[in-house]
């Protein structure tokens, strides 16, 4: 028999089926339904799934449930918390937990209030290759952390038109994707954000008229003195194998670590320890770079890599060590134009 009543706010989001089908993994878990702003939406989601539809939250939860899930758009989640919360549910709330802080402070107030637990829907802290890249850190051999590059592109789930619109998701790919990593970087380094610095455009998915950021690049200042650099971007093509990445490079004072979390994969390389240092994966861009010199000079030709590349590369490094030492952002010039 079930011992916990677990009820659906919302099938609004991409992820509800998932968490759904967790839930009934589990033997003592019973769903007793879905409730939805939107009928359509919902009657069709408890129809495909097998549940009861209920055609109002306050209806659904006066069946009492023990805890509820809620799978809304962004900018609803603080209103559905705060009603499960009145009826005594405990919450896990799909990410972002709000759109603004204040909004999240507000949530975690009324739940505390309440008395019921509210968890964000942070599933990456539970890969087991990122709990290994964790407890590898945690354990010290690699030493003081400097620094981490990392990414959460994904493809924009085009079938759910309320992503891209600002008043029910509040914000694009920036809103969507920062804060599974920004999450991660916390828990991996045990020190909180001093310092946000990002860039967003539209430049991605253009034919859909978004109005919110289609890509994304954020930088993270760690009170530890660490930082760290995310690729936000909804970017993955609907050919690629899973929906998007979670990757991680995270440089130390002892070695490197990497994360591909949706290939399952962490590993360490620690300096001073041996084993091989480069591995090939069918081709070697090294020897692709010299045949390419030694082939345009034979044939009498531009190589594919000129130098107003180097000089570009070049200007733009020299731009951001001074907006390293500013703090601003610094328009870049494109150095064939400069006198």
């Amino acid at each position: 028999m079930a011992r916990l009543r677990v009820a659906l706010l919302s099938s609004a989001h991409v992820h509800a089926a998932g968490w759904l089908a967790g839930l009934r993994q589990r033997a003592e878990v019973a769903v007793p339904g879905v409730a939805d702003e939107d009928e359509a939406r919902g009657r069709a989601f408890a129809t495909e799934h097998g549940l009861t539809w209920f055609d109002s939250y306050e209806a659904l939860l006066a069946e009492a449930p023990d805890a509820v899930v809620i799978n809304s758009e962004n900018t609803r989640h603080g209103e559905l918390v705060e009603l499960a919360a009145g009826a005594g549910a405990h919450i896990l709330c799909e990410k972002p937990l709000a759109t603004t802080a204040a909004e999240a402070r507000r949530m975690l107030r009324c739940c505390e209030a309440a008395g019921v637990m509210l968890m964000t829907a942070f599933p990456m802290r539970f890969s087991p290759p990122v709990i290994a890249a964790r407890e590898a850190l945690r354990a010290g051999n690699l030493g003081r952390v400097y620094g981490c590059n990392a990414a959460n592109q994904g493809q924009l789930p085009a079938q759910v038109p309320w992503f891209i619109d600002p008043q029910l998701a509040g914000g694009g790919a920036l809103m969507d994707h920062v804060v599974h990593v920004a999450d991660l970087l916390r828990w991996f380094f045990g020190s909180e954000v001093r310092e946000v610095y990002a860039l967003g455009n539209r430049i991605l998915h253009q034919e859909l008229e978004p109005q919110v950021e289609t890509g994304g690049v954020v930088l993270l200042d760690f009170e530890d003195g660490s930082f760290a650099s995310i690729d936000c971007s909804w970017s993955r093509p609907p050919q690629y194998p899973t929906w998007g990445n979670v990757k991680l490079e995270i440089v130390a004072e002892r070695g490197l670590l990497t994360l591909d979390a949706f290939r399952q994969a962490s590993t360490v390389y620690r300096r001073g320890t041996p084993g091989p240092q480069l591995a090939y994966w069918g081709s070697d861009a090294n020897q692709g770079l010299i045949d390419e010199f030694v082939n345009a000079i034979l044939e009498g030709r531009s190589p594919a890599i000129s130098g107003h590349d180097g000089v570009q590369a070049s200007a733009i490094a020299e731009a951001a060590l001074q907006s390293a030492r500013s703090g601003e952002a610094l328009r870049h010039q494109n150095e064939m134009d400069a006198p």
